[in-house]
């Protein structure tokens, strides 16, 4: 496993090789230390790749830091999450852009079924504290997963409401695992580490730049099922994470905010362009996520007994026999197949009146 770690960290600090780069690395190759070792020439031909990076790939020594990370991480009982691991978050498999790797510090399950990420101004005003603090509030009866970027204000009114109601809550952050910003926030950040966890892309002594900010936001959208917006104005990285939502294909809802008040202006604009759908309250929420208990059948339809299936759509039927509902990502871990290839059998599933789709991105047997 060191090993296997060893390459896998180095590979994210090859020069000229992002998250696209490794993920096609690896896919073609089948794990990080293969890709190290491939020739130059199979390197070049690679789509993407070229000869520049072909060249960073060959030209890499720099393993002591990998070294020194891996030092880092059993000090301290890191977990590395590496695209290959089934516990990595499964739902972040999806987006095009996710990292190769991810550093973890908690005992929350990523693929837990209902992950909610909450964002907002640093600068929030009573209105929106009192919001967020009530939708978390009402949220504990479906034992969600909070996730948000442990910032000042919306970020951290949404943890610590999450640690009082007994709910996990997981930190995204846009530095190393090495240290807390805001410092003010260490106190929080260590039940969470008790209570949901702390997860990051960064190795240590990464500080938290500004550009890092941006690369943590598309986790905190990439990793759930929806993205809240409680509150914030027309600029900033909320608006950002709610557009990257909107690309990774995620639901996106926005609490309305009164017209001429600067801090709900980008609420209030997601709500008007059709980027973010209106809640009021978590009822709204759960409603809109189809995460409301559903009465139970007292028999279930078995109309798929008489047409003759091909094998994955055997597989995404036996897996929609087994509960009343499921949001596609949960379809895609547990089927083990493709994207294209669930899309394909579900399709085929909707048109022969055995499955429907309904919001939320949830299936079910008719």
């Amino acid at each position: 496993m060191t090993n296997d770690l060893l390459y896998q960290i180095a590979l994210t600090l090859v020069p000229n090789i992002g998250d696209v780069h490794a993920k096609s690395l690896v896919n073609a190759y089948g794990d990080a230390q293969s890709v190290f070792k491939a020739k130059k020439k199979d390197l070049e031909h690679m789509e993407g790749i070229g000869t520049v990076r072909a060249a960073s790939i060959k030209a890499f020594t720099d393993f002591d830091n990998s070294e020194k990370e891996i030092a880092f991480i059993e000090k301290y009982k890191i977990t590395p999450l590496f695209i290959t691991d089934k516990n990595y978050p499964q739902r972040l498999l999806n987006c095009y852009d996710s990292p190769v790797l991810l550093f973890y510090r908690g005992n929350a399950n990523l693929n837990t079924s209902k992950i909610v990420s909450v964002v907002g101004t640093r600068n929030n005003s009573e209105y929106g504290k009192n919001v967020c603090e009530k939708m978390i509030e009402e949220l504990k009866q479906e034992s969600v997963l909070v996730v948000s970027g442990l910032a000042f204000g919306i970020d951290t009114i949404a943890h610590k409401a999450a640690l009082k109601h007994q709910l996990n809550t997981v930190g995204v952050m846009a530095h190393g695992l090495d240290r807390i910003y805001p410092s003010q926030n260490k106190s929080m950040a260590k039940q969470m580490v008790e209570h949901g966890g702390l997860l990051t892309e960064f190795i240590s002594n990464t500080n938290p730049d500004k550009q890092n900010f941006p690369k943590r936001n598309r986790i905190v959208a990439g990793m759930c099922d929806c993205v809240v917006v409680i509150e914030t104005g027309k600029k900033g990285g909320s608006l950002i994470t709610a557009e990257l939502g909107n690309n990774y294909n995620k639901d996106v809802f926005a609490i309305p905010g009164r017209v001429n008040d600067s801090k709900s202006e980008g609420c209030n604009y997601l709500i008007k362009n059709n980027k973010a759908a209106l809640i009021n309250n978590a009822d709204d929420l759960l409603e809109m996520m189809n995460w409301k208990p559903l009465e139970k059948k007292a028999v279930k339809k078995q109309r798929e007994l008489f047409i003759e299936l091909s094998a994955d759509e055997k597989i995404v039927v036996d897996i929609l026999n087994s509960q009343d509902t499921i949001q596609i990502d949960e379809l895609y871990f547990k089927s083990g197949l493709s994207s294209s290839a669930v899309a394909a059998a579900l399709l085929m599933l909707e048109m022969q009146g055995l499955v429907a789709s309904m919001p939320g991105k949830l299936y079910k047997i008719i």
